[in-house]
């Protein structure tokens, strides 16, 4: 033995002797109170039993963490954070493999295994899959408190005795890197295929960096990549793959994917999160991987559209009075069907993805939104109308369409209820979404263009309505704030009714006072071109001479 060596291990055995703790506990830089732990009993009855979720002889991939793949004692959302585990599921064939979610918020790697990986284990068999993603909350005191720290590293030797001191019962702590350890020997002991995963990124940017976020891969990162490589594991680095989609964000889309602190996810963050996970296991060239794969199915959802060399696509974006039926001579009909007259289709691609019956959010809500993102390249145009289905009462019940009303930066968690089921819903107001889109739309290198609503048919003092002191005030609310490109589509719409006057429009109307007949949709088309030259935009270059 070295001199080195022998005076660290004299140190060691003078400091155990004398009651001194010979490792330093790590910092809770997440300074979040996270209590799910405090009420086990009552998130036990929440989690699965596992192993129940199996479908015949078909695998399971277990899911084993912490609040941020499972947050809060129910997991559900009720306080407008998700983990990325409840989306998780999105990405497999339950045909032929269930994904159960174990995880508990609060817990660290010690305080999971020996507290819930026992049972876990229990329902564990031969061919099944178990991710491992745990080190938020691998910090703070070994023995008192939560007690939930482990000693920084991997070592397989370091050990610290300890007593609790709330309940005085005896334990014993070992570094993060060896409870990984265990976890992987024991899932392969059980016929199983471990995978071990970096954490989630938390809401901070590198402040040797600007602008990029900060990453953790000299701490859990590195000692989870270095147990994977010793024991020749699968490794996914969910913190870097995260990581470089929010760098490519702007600041304010970043911090809604968190929600009331900079450790736990919205509903944006968790369905991002998920979308790495499984990323990542598609790129991951691991041999026990291998299988798993044809299990899942990643595509991205898109609009389906088929571009042309050359040439930009205009998207469009809307509702019921952009796009309708669209078809019956004598029936309705959304201005979008007729983009045709006023674009030049031989040098610009027109997609009418708007859709009956939706407000921002419930576009959002279902997927459509996502569909015109991912399909936006840079050049692109993205014409964004909404506001008929937006106003109301029911945000919580019914169609749980409607808004917050105004601009606002602020959202409120919902509890809501409709015929198909009961789920938990962060709402924001209708200038947020606005918002969203825009910033989604000029962080692919498209251009937005606000639109504002189509006036309905209905006349005071033989003037047709004017929502100037709502709608047309939020829509100017956002233009002031972004900067976006605005076709007043309500006021110019309004204008030429108002000289047609009250008899002559009923014909631009059809059924009811809101949607319109052809003549109708034509008449707003026109009025977007109007409102593209009016602004300068670089769509109207598109138009027809």
């Amino acid at each position: 033995m070295n001199k080195q060596f022998l005076l660290i291990l004299l140190l060691t055995i003078c400091l155990s002797a004398s009651g001194q703790n010979p490792f330093r506990p790590m910092e809770d830089v997440n300074k979040v109170v996270d209590l799910t732990l405090d009420s086990l009993e009552k998130a036990q009855t929440a989690r699965p039993v596992a192993g129940s979720s199996r479908r015949g002889t078909n695998p399971v991939l277990f899911l084993v963490g912490n609040s941020t793949m499972r947050t809060g004692t129910l997991g559900n959302g009720d306080n407008g954070q998700w983990g990325w585990g409840y989306f998780f599921h999105e990405y497999f064939d339950e045909g032929q493999i269930t994904v159960e979610n174990q995880a508990l918020g609060g817990t660290s790697s010690r305080t999971f295994y020996r507290r819930l990986w026992p049972d876990v284990k229990k329902g564990i068999r031969p061919g099944d899959y178990v991710i491992i993603e745990l080190g938020h909350n691998d910090n703070g005191p070994f023995d008192s408190g939560r007690a939930r720290a482990s000693i920084r590293g991997t070592s397989a030797t370091d050990s610290l005795e300890v007593t609790i001191r709330e309940t005085g019962k005896r334990e014993t702590v070992y570094s993060y890197g060896e409870y990984m350890r265990r976890f992987v020997r024991e899932t392969r002991a059980l016929g199983a295929h471990p995978i071990l995963m970096s954490l989630t990124p938390r809401n901070a940017y590198d402040d040797k960096k600007p602008g990029f976020v900060t990453r953790v891969n000299q701490t859990f990162g590195l000692w989870a990549r270095q147990i994977a490589e010793e024991l020749d594991c699968p490794f996914i680095d969910l913190n870097e793959i995260s990581a470089s989609k929010y760098d490519l964000m702007s600041e304010w889309k970043f911090n809604y994917h968190f929600y009331l602190d900079h450790i736990h996810t919205s509903a944006f963050g968790a369905q991002l999160n998920a979308r790495s996970a499984a990323d990542g296991l598609m790129a991951c060239e691991h041999p026990e991987v291998s299988a798993l794969k044809p299990m899942m199915h990643t595509a991205l959802p898109t609009t389906g559209v088929r571009r042309e060399e050359g040439k930009p696509v205009v998207f469009i974006t809307g509702d019921s009075t952009v796009k309708n039926t669209d078809r019956d001579e004598d029936g309705m009909w959304g201005w979008g069907s007729q983009a045709g007259t006023i674009f030049d289709t031989n040098r610009i691609t027109i997609v009418n993805a708007a859709q009956a019956g939706r407000s921002c959010r419930s576009y959002l809500r279902e997927g459509r939104w996502d569909k015109v993102y991912n399909d936006l390249r840079p050049g692109d145009f993205v014409l964004i109308q909404f506001g008929h289905n937006d106003a109301g009462k029911e945000i919580d019940y019914g169609k749980a369409r409607n808004e917050i009303m105004g601009t606002a930066d602020s959202s409120h968690v919902y509890r809501v209820r409709t015929d198909k089921e009961v789920r938990n819903e962060v709402v924001y107001t209708f200038g947020w979404y606005l918002r969203k889109m825009i910033d989604d739309a000029r962080q692919k290198g498209a251009t937005p263009i606000l639109v504002s609503l189509t006036p309905r048919n209905e006349w005071t003092d033989g003037k047709i309505e004017r929502r100037n002191d709502s709608f047309g005030r939020w829509y100017r609310e956002v233009v002031s704030e972004t900067g976006v490109e605005f076709v007043d589509l309500h006021n110019i719409t309004a204008d030429a009714l108002d000289k047609i006057g009250q008899e002559g429009a009923r014909e631009y109307y059809k059924k009811d006072h809101t949607h319109t007949s052809k003549i109708g949709a034509q008449l707003n088309a026109q009025g977007i071109a109007k409102g593209l030259r009016q602004c300068n935009s670089k769509l109207a270059n598109y138009l027809k001479r």
